[in-house]
């Protein structure tokens, strides 16, 4: 009986749609003794993927042994009874983590890292916006008013990025990319991980674990979030470690809203305590039309949308191929997720 893998990533947003060049690559890499099933239905790319999986897929997965998707839904994983390893076209895994999967053996790889490096670009071009203040800038021009002196005044809030302090919080694929980027600038980077044996990331002065980082605010001017959201990521930078950064600090949440107590947030940029905000993520999405985010100038505000590239499908193919021709030889496979970490 042939081995069996189910491919259900023809995405109802078409950036994140399976190109053709994707398509052929991967049954051109095909190992011997795997049938390939392209599932037709449109799945859906927003968070960890579809939560009600197509009738299509729901007979596809039957015989499965391996799943490539957005993520996993729990009715999915019911229907393949002989699946052993499930591949995600996203970053996080949270769809994945049902208690029937945590008891199992199936192995669970990620694609953590394969948006690094567009959501660590547009996180530096926020940050240095607020610097050089292009949202004051942006304003004064939908207002059609020339006045400079915003930025003349003794309180302007522009900076150069060379000389600050940068503190990422989560310093895997996504921080490290971050981290490098800002230290190419002249930004003194440290960083935090669950296991900061794995050492310093290239462009990181110093990585410490997670009972360390919180002593490191007040030295941050700008502190990033690109953790995993996990039960202790909740909030991890709520009130207490809002007003530990320095006044003028910056706020870059790239990971998941889950992690940010925006009510908090709110109330320190609109009290003149923090420079603002550069969110792509938020606690709900969509975020909704009564937020007070979308009344604040200096919050630099996109809908969940910072890993947008055009190279996308160029870099999840590489990490898939090399996965599947490592699981077909029984060979150790890459970004594993450690189900009771939840990343």
């Amino acid at each position: 009986m042939p081995r069996v893998l189910v491919v259900d990533v023809r995405a109802q947003q078409p950036r994140w749609a399976i190109t053709p060049a994707a398509e052929a690559r991967l049954r051109a890499v095909t190992p011997a003794g795997w049938t390939v099933r392209m599932v037709q239905a449109p799945s859906s790319a927003d968070g960890d993927g579809s939560k009600a999986p197509s009738d299509e897929v729901m007979a596809a997965v039957r015989d499965a042994e391996a799943y490539f998707g957005f993520g996993m839904a729990r009715p999915l994983w019911m229907a393949a009874p002989r699946l052993k390893w499930v591949h995600s076209a996203a970053a996080g895994v949270a769809s994945l983590l049902f208690p029937e999967m945590l008891a199992s053996d199936v192995v669970i790889t990620n694609s953590a890292g394969v948006h690094a490096i567009p959501i660590a670009e547009q996180a530096l071009a926020g940050v240095l916006a607020l610097l050089r203040g292009l949202d004051i800038a942006g304003a004064l021009q939908r207002e059609g008013r020339w006045s400079r002196e915003p930025f003349l005044d003794p309180a302007s809030p522009m900076r150069e990025i060379g000389g600050l302090r940068a503190l990422v919080l989560g310093a895997g694929g996504l921080g490290a990319a971050l981290g490098a980027r800002l230290s190419a600038l002249g930004v003194t980077v440290s960083g935090s991980r669950r296991r900061p044996e794995r050492g310093t990331a290239p462009g990181f002065e110093r990585i410490v674990g997670p009972d360390g980082w919180r002593a490191l605010l007040p030295e941050s001017d700008i502190v990033a979030l690109c953790a995993p959201s996990t039960a202790e990521t909740q909030q991890m930078l709520g009130a207490a470690e809002l007003d530990a950064l320095p006044r003028g600090a910056i706020v870059v949440n790239m990971a998941r809203g889950a992690l940010l107590d925006e009510d908090a947030l709110v109330a320190r940029i609109r009290g003149g305590r923090l420079r603002g905000a550069v969110l792509d993520v938020f606690s709900r999405e969509p975020l909704p039309p009564a937020s007070p985010l979308w009344g604040l100038p200096s919050v630099i505000l996109t809908p969940h949308v910072s890993g947008v590239t055009d190279r996308y499908w160029e870099r999840e193919m590489a990490l898939f191929e090399e996965n599947w021709l490592a699981y077909d030889r029984g060979l150790p496979m890459t970004n594993v997720v450690d189900k009771a970490a939840g990343y």
